[in-house]
């Protein structure tokens, strides 16, 4: 029971992605895993693991390698270039040497676990690796803190209070490819579930001045503007920006 508590107070503040397709292991999991502290989201697929990174901050991935659409391979290579501060996990039944290499040189995994793998095992596992990406405290960066959504600049001072969408816009800029979305991804981000309704680019744009207004008014006379418009496409964050 004390090393099940124990577990409990290191995992409380980690945030674990889970892509699985099998539906079964993927419940047992979760249902594991939040038992011993960790907060989970379940996915099957990159596509929904896409979407869920437009809403929340992830620490530690679980990727199986089959999986429907983008490989598990694919999408560990693609999450270690966009988070590169992130653990991964391949979780797999492939057990060739090959793949192990693979999964390391090519999709840049921090560890490679085959199936079946031991529940405790791989509580052990996130907690090691939780505490190494726990650890990387970037330099000169900007810090969002999700919690009570401020944004803090590494200079001093340089402190911005968010509304709940201008957060959200930067943590779905934060983890996109190149720190670029479409208007009309971040416009769908604000979509109204019950009516399909969507945020109107007009809406959008309003939103992104204000926040550039927020940051120019803490940014130091020749600092690189926060957020650039991207012709044809939509916005790119400029600043490196850490997640707490």
């Amino acid at each position: 029971m004390s090393q099940l508590l124990h577990a409990k107070d290191a995992s409380q503040t980690l945030v674990v992605a889970l892509v699985e397709d099998d539906r079964l292991l993927r419940e047992e999991i979760v249902i594991h895993l939040s038992a011993t502290g960790f907060i989970v989201h379940a996915v099957n697929s990159a596509s929904a693991l896409d979407d869920l990174l437009a809403r929340e901050a992830v620490d530690l991935f679980i990727i199986d390698l089959n999986l429907p659409g983008e490989s598990g391979l694919s999408l560990c290579r693609r999450l270690r270039q966009t988070l590169p501060s992130a653990g991964i996990v391949i979780m797999t039944a492939r057990v060739a040497l090959q793949d192990r290499i693979s999964g390391y040189q090519n999709g840049g995994a921090d560890i490679y676990l085959t199936k079946p793998i031991a529940p405790d095992e791989l509580v052990l596992v996130l907690l090691s690796l939780g505490r190494r990406v726990k650890k990387i405290m970037p330099q000169n960066e900007w810090a969002l803190n999700l919690q009570d959504r401020t944004l803090s600049g590494p200079q001093p001072g340089q402190k911005l209070r968010l509304t709940h969408r201008e957060k959200s816009l930067l943590l779905a800029l934060i983890q996109a490819k190149d720190n670029t979305l479409s208007s009309g991804v971040l416009c769908d981000l604000y979509g109204n579930d019950e009516t399909d309704d969507l945020m109107s680019k007009h809406a959008l744009e309003e939103l992104v001045a204000r926040l550039r207004k927020k940051f120019k008014a803490v940014q130091l006379e020749g600092d690189e503007a926060a957020i650039k418009s991207v012709w044809g496409v939509g916005y790119e964050l400029c600043l490196p920006i850490h997640l707490m």
